[in-house]
């Protein structure tokens, strides 16, 4: 710890309250009014390593008026649920290794900088839904054990959750992520929707247990990661890379104006890919996927060598590219595989 701890027990992490070297939690009734008449609006709010009950929490968003400060939160430990509806934090908060055994519920609450929860964990449901945080906001290693909401929300400076596991319930559905969402190495236990997303996001070596609904827009990544169930993915003039990922239900690409990579890729369930507008699908080398519908693609800069199952390939309107020609494609790919490694015939010379 890099503060002086309560006295009251050794196992007590609170902050002390000068000059009663006591954290919050632990002041007896009169200490603990001046304390707080001590907290005003706009003013540092430092609960770090305190025990924090309903209760507590409610009185002291009374004394700063719903309008604290810089809020310093790291590793408190809050018992009861945690309703911020109306709370407007004007400095950065930080509410690092934090601890809630109880609801979570941001909703309503206002963030005017940045806030950090690395290490977070939540017992029960956490919800953001229709929060903006006008700076970055950091779970990276946070737990939430059950469903979690960030539907609606507005991240200006962007998201990191990089290696946070999500066992419950997750949706970012209509979420507008500014700078983009990073999720690397995170987990998710149960179906994630990520649905109308605007902002890029990188799902690079994450585990879908379940079913996933992803979007995007502007660069869209998921390589390297697996998922148990179905993948769905709709993006909108976004670079995506799919190498390497692993899927085990059904995979769905659908692609506006966008560009997809897909080398590596193992797909054992039923795979299409869609495109609309100008959409392009760079490489299927080394694609492993016994089934897989292409649809309405530029194949113009496509790279198949080691494709595992050409034969289980369809085409339908795409387009390939040859030296002063466009072809449109229909049927199987191993047809038009045998058509292209078709020896020319040879000249007949006459005597």
């Amino acid at each position: 710890m890099d503060w002086v701890t309560c006295s009251h027990a050794t196992g007590c992490t609170g902050i002390a309250r000068r000059p009663y070297r006591l954290c919050l939690a632990h002041l007896p009734h009169d200490e603990l009014a001046v304390a707080l008449a001590a907290i005003l609006p706009g003013r540092l709010l430092d609960l770090r390593g305190t025990t924090v009950s309903g209760d507590l929490m409610r009185r002291v968003m009374e004394a700063a008026r719903s309008r604290p400060g810089r809020a310093r939160l790291d590793r408190a430990r809050f018992t009861g649920d945690v309703k911020l509806a109306g709370v407007t934090f004007l400095g950065d908060v930080s509410l690092d290794f934090a601890t809630f055994e109880r609801l979570a519920s941001f909703f309503g609450a206002g963030f005017e900088g940045n806030v950090s929860l690395a290490g977070a964990r939540f017992a029960r449901e956490l919800s953001f839904h229709g929060v903006r945080v006008r700076g970055h906001i950091s779970l990276d290693h946070a737990v939430m054990s059950r469903d979690a909401l960030f539907s609606q929300v507005v991240f200006e400076h962007g998201l990191s959750c990089e290696a946070a596991r999500f066992d419950g319930y997750t949706t970012f559905d209509g979420a507008r992520l500014g700078e983009g969402a990073s999720f690397r190495g995170a987990r998710f236990g149960r179906t994630l929707s990520f649905r109308k997303v605007s902002g890029s996001a990188g799902f690079d070596a994450v585990r879908f247990a379940a079913d996933a609904y992803l979007s995007a827009t502007g660069h869209f990544s998921a390589a390297r990661a697996h998922a148990g169930g179905t993948l769905d993915v709709a993006v909108q003039t976004c670079g995506v890379d799919l190498r390497r990922v692993v899927v085990a239900g059904a995979t769905t690409l659908r692609l506006t104006d966008s560009q997809a990579d897909l080398e590596g890729a193992v797909l054992r369930g039923p795979a299409s890919v869609t495109g609309h507008g100008r959409s392009t699908l760079t490489s299927l080398r080394e694609v492993n996927a016994a089934q897989l519908a292409l649809s309405g693609l530029d194949l113009s800069a496509c790279r198949f060598a080691g494709l595992t199952h050409p034969s289980g390939v369809r085409l339908k309107e795409c387009t390939y590219a040859l030296p002063g020609m466009h072809m449109s494609l229909r049927g199987p790919l191993l047809r038009w595989f045998a058509r292209r490694r078709a020896p020319a015939p040879r000249p007949v010379t006459y005597r």
